[in-house]
């Protein structure tokens, strides 16, 4: 009789202590491979390369504008866009898209589980994460285009602030060597 207890008890302890060494999948931490697969499921690559491009036709088209308004203003050269664009280009291939992507899996291992990984794994390997794929370019390049008027407007005000709290500065302090902000 006691004979069998132990052996019930050894059998209740085994079977405890494996359920406790093994996280439910739902809840194990994901792997490098299980971010990896994600990112393969949404085409990473491609999407980077698709995305860059998109953006760098409203950063063409700043360029344009700022260079129609200045132009005269600040004596540019007649080739000075195409310069400006070029240089744009150039800075957008040259990005280092491979290394900050292998930075971001620690960040995506950080918030989501393995069955997380998975989970969204199938849904962007499924129609509408495809789709979501596809049209995510697009949707950041009008995102871009919308938004860049606020942004530049926003960075505007904040360089005029900037401005007008440096000459406020040197005013309380005597220093005049800036000449005054525009507005003060």
């Amino acid at each position: 009789m006691i004979k069998r207890s132990l052996i019930a008890a050894a059998l209740c302890l085994a079977f405890a202590a494996a359920g406790f060494a093994q996280q439910p999948a739902s809840n194990a931490p994901a792997s490098k491979q299980d971010v990896e697969k994600y990112l393969d499921a949404i085409h990473i690559n491609q999407t980077m390369l698709k995305m860059a491009q998109a953006m760098a036709k409203p950063m063409h088209q700043m360029i344009h504008e700022e260079y129609v308004k200045n132009k005269e203003k600040c004596n540019l050269p007649p080739d000075f866009e195409a310069r400006m664009d070029k240089v744009m280009d150039e800075m957008m291939e040259s990005w280092p898209w491979q290394r900050m992507l292998q930075a971001t899996i620690p960040v995506y291992q950080k918030y989501f589980t393995k069955s997380d990984m998975e989970t969204l794994a199938a849904f962007y390997s499924g129609p509408v994460g495809q789709k979501m794929m596809r049209e995510m370019p697009s949707i950041m390049a009008d995102t871009m285009q919308v938004t860049m008027p606020f942004m530049m407007q926003h960075s505007k005000e904040m360089a005029q602030r900037i401005r007008q709290d440096v000459y406020q500065a040197e005013k309380n302090s005597q220093k005049k060597s800036c000449p005054p902000a525009p507005g003060s």
